[in-house]
């Protein structure tokens, strides 16, 4: 990663302060590689970037989940109650409740739910649709549920083998992600081979059902008010999934796909950049996209005391050809 580019550049009061060098690549219609910056093919934990595909794992594995539920078992939620409630829901359905969750204690992502949260707990943890989702996958395909994080577990097996399916990669590492589940190693190029392969799939296939859930309901995967839902509100048919340390995936539902990792994990730098490739794919392009909601999402504005002094946002030129 040493050799990759700057992708974003922190400018405040006409000063570039920060910069923040990274991978990325962008798929043409046809899965070719339209546009790249830096080394996308090395290898990178996708983080929550994986939970689609984890997703995908559980519906072949017998899970059944739609709509609402779907896109929270596919999401990092921002810890609001209807997300708690979503979570409560999947684990009532096996006979589960909250603690039987194995994902850490956590205040909620949302600053604005966490000031009335009352404290950290497991359900309004991020992952905790996941985590329920998992927990349920394990009830109905009669499967131990103490162990389900354990990377030996049939349902982490059956996720590994499902992310090596869509992805095209086989992982070069497994770790251990922020809640605990098992992490696979690919490249920033597989993760948006994935994506792409979720929203091509036939219809009331395992992986389309996870796209068609996760557009539809964009505040379940993410929040009222985070960056992904407003990316798919601006522009429909797009699917996009975040991850820790800098990680941002999406597919187009006619197959236009992408993915970044930025270098040192600024979770700041990745909306602009995304933006900028989704421009240099040519997605904005078409006349059901707001324009003016991606301009607003494609440079971050950085105050000094009550003023705009500067912003975030992409390198220039940074996917010139």
């Amino acid at each position: 990663m040493r050799g990759n580019p700057v992708l974003v550049e922190v400018e405040r009061s006409g000063f570039v302060e920060s910069r923040h060098r990274g991978a990325a690549i962008g798929l043409a219609a046809d899965g070719s590689a339209a546009v790249r910056a830096g080394t996308p093919e090395e290898p990178i934990f996708p983080r929550s970037a994986n939970k689609p595909m984890q997703a995908v794992a559980m519906l072949r594995s017998g899970l059944d989940l739609d709509g609402e539920l779907l896109a929270l078992a596919a999401g990092s939620h921002s810890g609001e109650d209807f997300h708690v409630a979503g979570a409560e829901k999947i684990l009532a359905g096996v006979g589960l409740g909250a603690a039987d969750l194995r994902c850490p204690e956590q205040w909620p992502i949302d600053l604005e739910v966490a000031r009335t949260a009352g404290g950290p707990s497991r359900l309004r943890m991020n992952c905790s649709g996941k985590h329920a989702a998992m927990l349920a996958t394990c009830a109905v395909s009669g499967w131990p549920t103490a162990s389900y994080l354990d990377p030996s577990h049939p349902l982490q097996r059956a996720v590994r083998a499902t992310v090596e399916s869509l992805s095209g990669e086989r992982p070069v590492a497994v770790g251990v992600d922020g809640c605990g589940a098992p992490l696979f190693a690919i490249s920033t190029s597989a993760v948006a081979r994935a994506f792409r392969a979720l929203v091509l799939a036939e219809p009331g296939t395992p992986e389309r059902r996870v796209a068609d859930a996760m557009r539809a309901h964009p505040r379940w995967t993410s929040g009222t008010r985070r960056e992904e839902r407003r990316l798919m509100d601006a522009v429909p048919g797009l699917l996009v999934k975040c991850g820790a340390e800098g990680v941002d995936a999406f597919a187009h539902a006619d197959g236009r796909a992408g993915a970044v990792k930025i270098d040192d994990g600024a979770m700041r730098a990745r909306t602009p950049v995304t933006t900028a490739l989704l421009r240099a794919l040519r997605i904005d392009t078409a006349p059901d996209v707001d324009a003016a909601a991606l301009d607003e999402l494609a440079t971050v504005p950085l105050h000094g005391g009550d003023a705009v002094v500067g912003t975030i946002r992409p390198a220039p030129d940074v996917f010139t050809p």
